[in-house]
C-alpha cells in the first residue's frame, strides 16, 4: 500500500519541479553568457560544490547489498497474503514489512537517480537506475494484494484492530484515506480491467509528445543578426524575451504553424485525452472528471471553483499591467508575444554562487532562526550540486523526501539573477522535504502535490521583496518589480486561465459534445481576450494554444500552480505581519507531511483555499506592485 503511493509521489514531484521551472529556464536562455571552451568534468569542480552521495551510501557495494536484500525479501510478501484480516498483529506485521521495503527501495532509488543525473553518459549509473526501476515494478506486483485485501476487511474491522493494538494507530490516516475512496473502488475483476486499459489511456498524450517533440516541423526565420534560425521549443521561449520585436513576432507566428497545419489530428488527440478522463471518472462513479481528478488528494471541487470564480472577478490588475507594458514599450497594439519582453533591458548583474547563498539567507531571515540554521546546514554540507559539467542533467530540481536521508538539490549555475531565484525556489522544496522527513514517521514522510509548490514560491516571494527593498538604482527596482509582476501573470493568472479552459472543455465532452478545432479555438480565444482585456490584440495563432500545451493532458493539474502561489503569498504576508506565531505555524506546515489531508494542512497554517481571501491577497499584491511601478515611472 505505502510503497506504491510513495513511488507515484516521487515521480509526480519530479515532474512538477521540472515543469514549474520552465519560465526560469526560458529566461536563462536569453541571459546566460555563452563561454568558449569545453564544459568542465566532475574532477574539475571543487568537492564543496558537488553532492556528497556518501550520505546515502558510502559505496556502490553497500547500495548493491541493499538491492539484493530487497530483491531477496520480496517473496516474504506472500506470507501475508490472505491473512491481513486474521488479527491486528498480522495486519501490523504486514504494514511494518511493507514500510521496511519502502524505506530501503526509496533510498536505493535516490542514490541511483542522483548518480545517473551527474553523468548521463555513464553506463554503470544508467544501468543501476534501470535496475531500481525494474525492482519498483516487482515490489508493486508483490504488494498489490494489500490494498484490496484491507478494503475487503471493512473500516469497522480495521477500527476494531486499532482499538486492540495501539501500534496500528500509526496508520490511521492511511486507513482513512484508503476507505475514503472505497465507494470508487471496483471489484477485483473490474479493477484488473481498468489496470489493463491504463496503457491505452496514455496513447493520446504519448502521440501528442511524439508530434511536438519529434515530428513537428518548425520553419526557419531571420534572427536579429540576419542569420537563419530554425525555430525550436527552446528558441521560441527565448525569443519571447528578445527586445527585437520583429524577431519575437516572426518566431511566435512560425512556432504555431505546425499546430495550425495539423489542427485536426491534434484535436482528435485532445478529444481522446478528454474522453479518457471522462471514461475513468464514470467507471469509478464520480460525478465529473474534475471531482475524480481532485479526489486523489481529497481536494473539494469548491477549491477549484473558488479559484476560477475569484480570478474571473478580478482581472483588472492583469489588464492594467498590459496597459502599462503597451505604454512603456510605445506600441500601438500589444500582442501576446509582447508580454514577456523586459521594459528595462539595461539592468544586468552577475551573481556568483557564494554571493547568491548570502542573498538567499538574508532574504529568508523572516522565516526565523530554526529555518536559517537548517538552510545553512544544507549550504555547508554538500546538499547542492552547483555547476554544469559534461554529461550532467540540465535544469534544476529538488530530490524530494527520502526517509532517513536529507534531500538534495541539482543546479546548473550561470551567475545570473534567475539562478538566484532557482536556488531560493529549490531550497524551499528542500527545506519542506527536510522538515517533513525529520518530523514524520515513514508512512507520512512525503507531501501532496497540492502543497508542493507552496514552500518554493514562498521563498521566491521573500527573495523578491528583499531584492526590491535593497535595489541600488531606480532601474534595478523597476526590473525586479517587473519580474514579480511577470511571476504573478504566468504562475497565477495564466495557470488559472488554463484551469478554466480545462473545466469548460471537460464539461462539454461530459455533455456529449464533440470539440472541433474551430470550437476549441473559439473557447480558448474568448478566454484569453477576457483575461487580458480590450487592450490586448489576440492573434489567430494564440487561439491554437490548446494544441501545444502538454499540461492540458495532465488531468486538472495546472490549477495547483495558482493555488500554491496564492497560498505562499498569504503565508509570507502572515509571517511578515505576525512574526513568530506565523513562523511557528509555517514550520508546522513544513513538518506535517501527509499526516493529514493537504487542504487541512494548509488551513492549520492559516490559509483556507476554500475561501476567496488568499486568492484576493495575491491580486492585492499585484495592485500594490503596479502602484510602485507607476510611481517610479512617473518620477523625473
Amino acid at each position: 500500500m505505502k510503497i506504491l503511493t510513495r513511488f507515484l509521489t516521487i515521480v509526480g514531484l519530479l515532474i512538477m519541479f521540472l515543469t514549474s521551472l520552465i519560465p526560469l529556464a526560458s529566461g536563462r536562455l536569453l541571459y546566460a553568457q555563452v563561454e568558449s571552451g569545453k564544459l568542465p568534468t566532475r574532477k574539475d569542480i571543487q568537492p564543496e560544490y558537488t553532492w556528497n552521495l556518501s550520505d546515502i551510501y558510502s559505496s556502490d557495494d553497500l547500495w548493491e547489498k541493499d538491492f539484493i536484500w530487497v530483491n531477496d525479501n520480496l517473496e516474504k510478501y506472500s506470507q501475508f497474503e490472505g491473512k491481513l484480516g486474521k488479527s491486528a498483529e498480522d495486519l501490523l506485521s504486514a504494514l511494518k514489512f511493507d514500510d521496511e521495503i519502502g524505506m530501503k527501495i526509496s533510498r536505493l532509488h535516490l542514490y541511483a537517480s542522483l548518480s545517473k543525473d551527474l553523468d548521463l553518459t555513464n553506463s554503470t549509473s544508467s544501468a543501476r537506475f534501470d535496475r531500481i526501476t525494474a525492482l519498483y515494478s516487482k515490489v508493486g506486483a508483490a504488494s498489490a494484494f494489500m490494498r484490496p485485501e484491507i478494503l475487503a476487511l471493512s473500516q469497522d474491522k480495521v477500527n476494531e484492530f486499532m482499538k486492540s493494538n495501539d501500534a496500528l494507530r500509526l496508520y490511521k490516516q492511511q486507513f482513512d484515506n484508503l476507505f475514503r475512496t472505497q465507494k470508487h473502488t471496483l471489484s477485483k475483476e473490474q479493477e484488473a480491467l481498468l489496470a489493463l486499459s491504463s496503457e491505452i489511456g496514455q496513447i493520446p498524450y504519448q502521440a501528442f509528445n511524439v508530434f511536438t517533440d519529434a515530428e513537428a516541423q518548425f520553419p526557419t526565420v531571420k534572427g536579429p543578426d540576419g542569420k537563419d534560425i530554425e525555430i525550436s521549443h527552446g528558441r521560441y521561449s527565448a525569443a519571447l524575451f528578445s527586445t527585437d520585436r520583429n524577431y519575437r513576432e516572426s518566431v511566435y507566428r512560425g512556432f504555431y504553424k505546425p499546430f495550425m497545419e495539423y489542427k485536426n489530428t491534434l484535436a482528435a488527440l485532445f478529444n481522446g485525452n478528454l474522453k479518457t478522463h471522462v471514461f475513468y471518472s464514470r467507471a469509478r462513479k464520480y460525478e465529473s472528471s474534475l471531482q475524480a481528478a481532485l479526489d486523489a488528494n481529497n481536494i473539494p471541487v469548491s477549491v477549484y471553483d473558488n479559484l476560477v470564480k475569484t480570478v474571473d472577478e478580478n482581472l483588472q490588475p492583469l489588464q492594467r499591467w498590459m496597459k502599462i507594458k503597451k505604454r512603456v514599450l510605445g506600441l500601438k497594439e500589444i500582442h501576446l508575444y509582447d508580454t514577456y519582453v523586459t521594459l528595462f533591458p539595461g539592468v544586468k548583474k552577475e551573481y556568483d554562487f557564494q554571493k547568491a547563498k548570502q542573498i538567499v539567507k538574508d532574504a529568508l531571515l523572516p522565516m526565523g532562526k530554526d529555518y536559517i540554521t537548517h538552510l545553512t546546514a544544507a549550504f555547508d554540507n554538500r546538499w547542492i550540486d552547483v555547476y554544469e559539467t559534461k554529461g550532467k542533467r540540465s535544469g534544476a530540481y529538488s530530490s524530494g523526501t527520502t526517509f532517513g536521508v536529507h534531500p538534495y538539490v541539482l543546479l546548473n549555475w550561470n551567475n545570473q539573477l534567475n539562478d538566484v531565484f532557482t536556488l531560493a525556489h529549490e531550497m524551499g522544496h528542500n527545506m519542506h522535504s527536510f522538515y517533513t522527513e525529520q518530523n514524520q514517521p515513514y508512512p507520512y514522510a512525503d507531501y501532496s502535490i497540492f502543497v508542493a509548490e507552496v514552500a518554493s514560491t514562498a521563498n521566491e516571494a521573500l527573495l523578491l521583496d528583499y531584492l526590491i527593498d535593497h535595489a541600488q538604482s531606480k532601474e534595478e527596482k523597476l526590473a525586479l518589480i517587473e519580474k514579480y509582476l511577470t511571476n504573478i501573470t504566468t504562475t497565477f493568472y495564466r495557470q488559472t486561465g488554463f484551469a478554466e479552459f480545462e473545466q469548460k472543455v471537460h464539461n462539454l465532452v461530459e455533455k456529449g459534445q464533440a470539440l472541433t478545432p474551430d470550437s476549441l479555438c473559439s473557447i480558448y480565444g474568448e478566454l484569453v481576450q477576457r483575461y487580458f482585456g480590450d487592450e490586448m490584440t489576440v492573434d489567430k495563432e494564440e487561439t491554437y494554444t490548446w494544441a501545444r500545451i502538454p499540461h492540458f493532458y495532465y488531468n486538472f493539474y495546472v490549477y495547483q500552480y495558482a493555488t500554491g502561489y496564492a497560498a505562499s503569498q498569504a503565508l509570507v504576508a502572515k509571517i511578515k505581519k505576525e512574526g513568530q506565531p506565523a513562523i511557528d505555524k509555517y514550520l508546522n506546515f513544513l513538518k506535517a507531511g501527509s499526516s493529514d489531508y493537504p487542504i487541512n494542512v494548509l488551513k492549520s497554517a492559516g490559509v483556507d483555499m476554500n475561501s476567496p481571501e488568499p486568492v484576493l491577497q495575491t491580486i492585492r499584491k499585484m495592485n500594490e506592485l503596479l502602484d510602485q511601478m507607476e510611481k517610479l515611472l512617473d518620477e523625473k
